[in-house]
């Protein structure tokens, strides 16, 4: 294509992607990668926090650093989404038949975290998640996104106040840390009735090559099945399903 036909801010700003993209740990402020890319500091500032206001980029204010956002994920998914599916598929009946309930996939759209895919034993019956947004703090699903992914690039659907959807909701801030504290050491989140009261769960991220969740797995079932005497067990099959289909 000729050079002249190129339009300079686009090229710039896919400049400071590849750069992101290549930075050490998939982090670097805006003076790194301006200078990485020859470019005028507050030049690349602007295209940054451009980028960040439609999520292709997440910035973490404390730090000052940038990242790849959710947002780009989501432009690229639908390349990767057909053959994730296709191999969660057998790994989901393979769960669902190993615990006895509900095994489900769930993904990051435009409108949240969103379930796509499940597997439910012929032996139960139990409603569909299929097509539910849920969300983060009020379930083991969220809980697991958020304890695993970069906190900026998710920010923008963590619900402000937490809501109470049960009894048992977290709604305390500092208490919901603490429990992503525990979620990323055992590998798994876990949630006690806090969206629905009926419904106990166990989530583990299925994480690409840089470490970044690009899809959480679950098991799903009422208290008497999915409790907390069966969390460890289940939590640990969550894991090793979510393992199979992480990359790298």
């Amino acid at each position: 294509m000729a050079r002249s036909s190129r339009v300079q801010s686009v090229e710039r700003a896919v400049a400071l992607l590849r750069a992101l993209a290549a930075a050490p740990g998939g982090r670097a402020s805006a003076t790194e990668l301006a200078d990485a890319c020859g470019l005028n500091r507050a030049t690349a500032w602007r295209i940054l926090h451009t980028l960040a206001a439609h999520r292709l980029v997440s910035f973490d204010k404390p730090s000052g650093q940038f990242a790849i956002g959710h947002g780009l994920v989501e432009l690229a998914r639908p390349a990767g989404l057909d053959g994730l599916l296709r191999a969660a598929q057998p790994v989901l009946a393979r769960l669902a038949l190993q615990t006895g309930e509900t095994a489900a996939l769930a993904v990051v759209r435009a409108e949240g975290l969103t379930y796509v895919d499940e597997s439910v034993p012929s032996a139960i019956v139990a409603a569909t998640w299929r097509g539910r947004r849920v969300p983060l703090h009020a379930t083991s699903t969220g809980k697991a996104l958020l304890a695993f992914a970069d906190r900026a690039s998710v920010r923008w659907m963590i619900e402000s106040p937490l809501t109470a959807y049960t009894t048992t909701t977290i709604t305390d801030q500092a208490e919901l840390e603490e429990e992503l504290v525990r979620t990323r050491e055992r590998g798994f989140g876990v949630c006690r009735g806090e969206y629905e009261a009926t419904a106990f769960g166990v989530s583990a991220p299925v994480l690409s090559a840089a470490g970044e969740p690009m899809a959480i797995v679950s098991i799903w079932g009422p208290e008497g099945r999915v409790g907390d005497a069966r969390f460890e067990a289940l939590g640990a099959l969550t894991v090793e399903a979510a393992r199979a289909l992480s990359v790298g």
